[in-house]
């Protein structure tokens, strides 16, 4: 099938089930099926909740040996596998086989419902999961579920308050490692997405996405309640409290409430110049 060559006659046996698909090993608690009966077993961990393997330095634990082993290369910074087309390296070895297909733009991995391709496995699996509409992780403060573990972790992050990532510059810290890339950029006045329409340049590719409905007309976020379409889903959502009679916007002087910090500033104006509204609604 690929030529691809192994010591044992049962490593052979077990690595043609990935051409074949065929999965014997199933798990009785999720109907989940495997290849091979030791990602059974430690699949199961993940139900028991067994965690053997812990870390000496951090005490981050794992139901997987290997993957403590990989995990104790990130606080001693070692990453062994490097690339030998651009030289990047790479703390597992599954890591550098999928940057190097990138380099080949090899795509082995594709969706049998849509056709669409992958450099891994992981990605199709979870490219999958949209067409059976899977979400296997859920939140356990709201019930939200999601596609991937580590968009359930990003999320988590709402409710904690937990932001991990922070800027070397100005200390400014952030949920998302994207947020953060996106951040570094404005002190180094970076702004490589330009407008093809009017030349205006943006930090982050989403500011321009957004910026060209305004040259196309495009509204993709409308209001349920009333039809209303917004270019940015933020306003929607603003909009959406005046439906709801959410009004956390409150006058410091009479009490009145407003659902948006606009209204609220605009009302200031009655109390006080329009000068003084903006700086009370600043603070």
């Amino acid at each position: 099938m690929c030529g691809k060559c192994f010591v044992q006659k049962s490593d052979v046996i077990r690595h043609q089930k990935t051409h074949t698909g065929e999965k014997p090993f199933s798990c009785p608690k999720c109907g989940k099926c495997f290849s091979r009966k030791s990602n059974l077993i430690t699949h199961e961990k993940v139900h028991t909740g067994e965690k053997p393997y812990s870390c000496s330095v951090c005490g981050k634990c794992f139901s997987v040996g290997s993957n403590l082993v990989t995990h104790e290369r990130t606080h001693r910074a070692e990453k062994p596998f490097s690339c030998s087309g651009c030289g990047k390296s790479f703390t597992q070895r599954g890591h550098l086989i999928s940057h190097q297909r990138s380099h080949r733009g090899e795509k082995p991995f594709s969706c049998s419902e849509c056709g669409k391709c992958f450099t891994e496995r992981s990605n199709l699996v979870i490219h999958e999961r949209s067409h059976r509409a899977e979400k296997p992780f859920s939140c356990s403060d709201c019930g939200k579920c999601f596609t991937r573990k580590e968009t359930l972790i990003t999320h988590q992050r709402s409710h904690t308050g937990e932001k991990p990532f922070s800027c070397a510059e100005c200390g400014k810290c952030f949920s998302r490692k994207s947020y953060l890339l996106t951040h570094e950029k404005v002190h180094r006045g970076e702004k490589p997405y330009s407008c093809s329409e009017c030349g205006k340049c943006f930090t982050d590719r989403s500011n321009l996405v957004t910026h060209q409905r305004i040259h196309t007309g495009d509204r993709p976020y409308s209001c349920t309640e009333c039809g209303r379409a917004f270019t940015q889903k933020s306003d929607l959502v603003r909009h959406e409290k005046i439906h709801a009679g959410d009004h956390p916007y409150s006058c410091s002087e009479c009490g009145k409430q407003f659902s948006e910090r606009f209204s609220l500033m605009t009302h200031l104006s009655l109390h006080k110049g329009p000068s003084d509204s903006l700086e009370a609604a600043a603070e």
